[in-house]
């Protein structure tokens, strides 16, 4: 596994880094094949270490953050996090990691609900505006996300509320 770390505010030694890879390796390896890339993006906020760990294996993309007073206790939760969502949704997940992995390491585990139980469609039209445009319409709304046509862009885009209260926008490429 390929692992790239950025740090913000903070001294990132080799040490973490061979202490990330290796535990990465000896953890997750076994659900992704070689090709898989993890990112570990390293913050200070108000004395703790946040950490976000991102793994990209195909088209798939896992992430958890956590925050922690030291970064291999982030490290580590972030790691058990993706797991328990691999373990949530292994019979969806079968084809895109190994299976060989998920019969070894998950076989105590109930069989998950494999349809999910959609109770309303609801259609709107998508008016050209601004981000804070939409941040506003978002709030008056009360809700935690928003989809708008980006008034500069022209793409359709999802402004939503972080955990920390900041804002951020979903926009699509076609990479």
């Amino acid at each position: 596994m390929k692992l790239n770390i950025m740090a913000k505010k903070i001294q990132v030694g080799s040490g973490f880094t061979d202490t990330a890879q290796k535990k990465l390796n000896q953890k997750l390896d076994k659900f992704f094949e070689d090709e898989a890339e993890a990112k570990i993006s390293l913050a200070e906020q108000r004395g703790q270490i946040v950490l976000e760990l991102t793994v990209k294996a195909g088209s798939m993309i896992y992430r958890a953050e956590q925050s922690a007073a030291d970064k291999n206790d982030a490290l580590d939760t972030a790691i058990d996090k993706i797991i328990r969502k691999i373990r949530r949704n292994k019979t969806k997940l079968g084809k895109r990691i190994k299976e060989a992995a998920l019969a070894e390491n998950f076989a105590d585990v109930v069989e998950e609900q494999t349809e999910y139980n959609v109770i309303r469609h609801k259609t709107f039209r998508l008016h050209p505006m601004s981000v804070e445009e939409a941040i506003l319409q978002m709030n008056m709304l009360g809700h935690s996300f928003f989809l708008f046509m980006n008034g500069e862009t022209g793409a359709t885009s999802v402004v939503y509320r972080r955990e920390d209260g900041d804002y951020a926008v979903l926009e699509p490429t076609a990479e």
